[in-house]
């Protein structure tokens, strides 16, 4: 049995490893002091600790990496993606090392990852690039020069660089010093180079990228095309395939570009050829990603195929045994990403604990994901936490999918852009196919996304819940008492009040299980159905409302949140009512002054 190391961490380490094992390798894990308990460090037959926290003491250490291939005795090494996935020096040293890298080859990913080396070769190769200069002269004064030949607006990019690092659009040539000076900056910093090649921006492009795939006895296909076009600060959160723009010849034509691309640098294994494609059907080639893309699973929907299985594949020398004709595109799939990340504020990283984490399921969702219930979110690595795919019949099909699939993930402890993912996929403009690289800066304009505000239908469910499991609690600690007499009162209905924040929450007794609630200054009826003792979370949807506190003690008023959740290793219990009319099935879970909620999107 041969040994696979996995040079990653999170949802790709397990992703790899799971396709591994299934092809008989013994799976090889390395983790960083901060992923001791990570998941993919438990799920290997192996793992080896390869330095502190910090990626350059651990996931970049190839050094270390290299020591713990040969201590764990790897024959193989997958790169993943990030990290050392496209460092051209890895790769040889693993050659060196006697281990087979599951990837390019070395010569291939330095061609590919120096943006102005890569472009001199797709030009010489006949593909079609977007306008700009990939000179060896870094001069201000030249880059000056050249952007004014080429005409603004114009893009600044890192040489050496990519997922949005050492980047800038400049609009005017007033602007373009400083964004020469940040760019080299962050470019150096980023990928220890300054070097920047000058594009023409496009306005309102689509990106779309062609998945293509060789072998070492020279055959080289594609399987289709993704749209990659929804992007947060030039880093993609919605993928899909095929692509809604796509036309059969757009396709050939775009296949055989990419196709020519990847043989020009004698390519083998799996590859990504970017493309901005521009609204009078022109593309122009953007980069090469010589990896797996985060984005691969909408391409194994609609391909059948295992592209984990392919590239090991090929890394055995062995013939992709598929060609061309034989790749059909069927059905379609879109994937989200959620992040630990605040989209009302910029989309910036957010770190904390995993309280609880629970993934959808369904016929045509799948999840791929890194993380569990107890961990924390680290600040040293990326905040991306899973990948959301759903699988249909229909573009339709496979949005609803994924909409309520959404609605059925519960991550609890931390903010995620959840939210804004299901508002973004409803939105008219990706519905009907329409979304471009400028569909967040269009649709959010004033950068104004806000959460969707909780109403007085939540206050009243938690409530009510709350209220139970306070009867509960001194239930359990009477004696006798009949149950004739519970929720009775001989003068006013029982009444009680709970405080979330500055709302302050009246429910009333009308009759047994039946709740009149007031909150937000409307009065909500609630009927408790059914209260039952549930096994750990079930795919439910997060709805966070604070710490309940008696409306004596105004001085611990709590702030309400989207953070918290039933607590990991506790059993919730299974409450379903009807809220306004409306039938809601929600998991609860209380400790002391606290609620923690989950409610679904779907109804009975």
């Amino acid at each position: 049995m041969k040994t696979l190391l996995v040079a990653n961490r999170g949802e790709i380490a397990l992703r790899v490893m799971h396709t591994a094992r299934a092809q008989g390798y013994r799976t090889l894990a390395v983790y960083s002091e901060a992923d001791a308990a990570a998941p993919h460090t438990r799920y290997a037959d192996e793992a080896i600790c390869i330095g502190p926290a910090p990626v350059a003491d651990s996931y970049l250490n190839q050094e270390a990496i290299l020591a713990a291939a040969k201590a764990g005795g790897a024959h193989l090494v997958h790169p993943g993606y990030g990290f050392l996935s496209e460092n051209a020096v890895f790769a040889k040293a693993c050659q060196q090392a006697g281990l087979v890298f599951v990837g390019p080859p070395a010569e291939a990913i330095a061609i590919m990852g120096d943006k102005a080396v890569a472009k001199r070769a797709m030009l010489e190769a006949g593909v079609p690039c977007v306008p700009g200069y990939q000179g060896e002269d870094q001069s201000d004064k030249r880059l000056v020069k050249e952007a004014a030949s080429i005409g603004f607006p114009v893009m600044v990019k890192a040489a050496a660089g990519g997922g949005g690092r050492g980047m800038r659009l400049v609009e005017a040539e007033a602007h373009l010093k400083d964004a020469i000076a940040l760019a080299r900056s962050e470019a150096a910093s980023a990928f220890g180079s300054d070097e920047l090649i000058l594009e023409k921006a496009l306005v309102r492009p689509r990106h779309v990228e062609v998945q293509v795939f060789a072998d070492t006895q020279g055959k080289a296909i594609h399987l289709g095309e993704r749209d990659c076009s929804v992007q947060r600060r030039h880093q993609k959160i919605i993928e899909e395939s095929p692509s809604p723009a796509m036309t059969p010849a757009l396709r050939e034509a775009m296949g055989h570009a990419a196709v020519d691309a990847a043989r020009a640098v004698n390519y083998t294994g799996a590859g990504t050829v970017e493309f901005l494609l521009a609204e009078n059907g022109d593309f122009h080639f953007l980069e090469m990603n010589t990896r797996l893309q985060v984005e691969h699973p909408v391409t194994e929907f609609v391909t059948g195929l295992d592209l984990v299985a392919l590239q090991l594949q090929v890394a055995e020398g062995r013939p992709l045994g598929i060609s061309q004709t034989d790749i059909r595109l069927q059905g379609h799939a879109i994937e989200v990403r959620l992040y630990a990340e605040d989209p009302a504020n910029g989309f910036l990283p957010m770190t904390g604990p995993i309280l609880a984490w629970q993934e959808p399921a369904g016929e045509g969702v799948r999840t791929d994901s890194g993380i569990a219930s107890g961990q924390d979110i680290s600040p040293f690595y990326d905040p991306m936490l899973a990948k959301i795919i759903a699988y249909g019949a229909s573009r339709l099909d496979a949005c609803r999918k994924l909409v309520k699939a959404l609605g059925q993930t519960a991550l609890f402890g931390t903010g995620t852009n959840r939210d804004f993912l299901i508002e973004a996929l409803a939105k008219p403009a990706f519905i009907e196919g329409k979304a471009t690289t400028a569909f967040i800066s269009e649709t959010w304009p004033k950068e104004d996304y806000a959460p969707p505000p909780l109403g007085p239908a939540d206050y009243a469910l938690a409530a009510v819940l709350h209220c139970r499991h306070r009867r509960q609690q001194a239930l359990a600690q009477s004696l006798g008492t009949a149950a004739e007499l519970l929720d009775w009162s001989s003068a006013a209905p029982l009444a009680s009040i709970v405080q979330y924040g500055d709302q302050q929450v009246k429910v009333t007794v009308e009759a047994p299980d039946r709740y009149k609630v007031s909150a937000m200054d409307v009065t909500v009826a609630v009927q408790l159905r059914e209260l039952v003792s549930a096994q750990p979370p079930e795919s439910l949807a997060a709805v966070c409302l604070g710490d309940p506190v008696p409306s004596h003690a105004p001085e611990r008023q709590a702030v309400v949140t989207g953070s918290t959740a039933e607590a990991p290793g506790r059993r919730p219990t299974r409450a379903r009512l009807i809220v306004d009319g409306r039938g809601i099935e929600a998991l609860y879970h209380c400790e002391g002054d606290e609620i923690h909620l989950a409610t679904p999107t779907r109804t009975w």
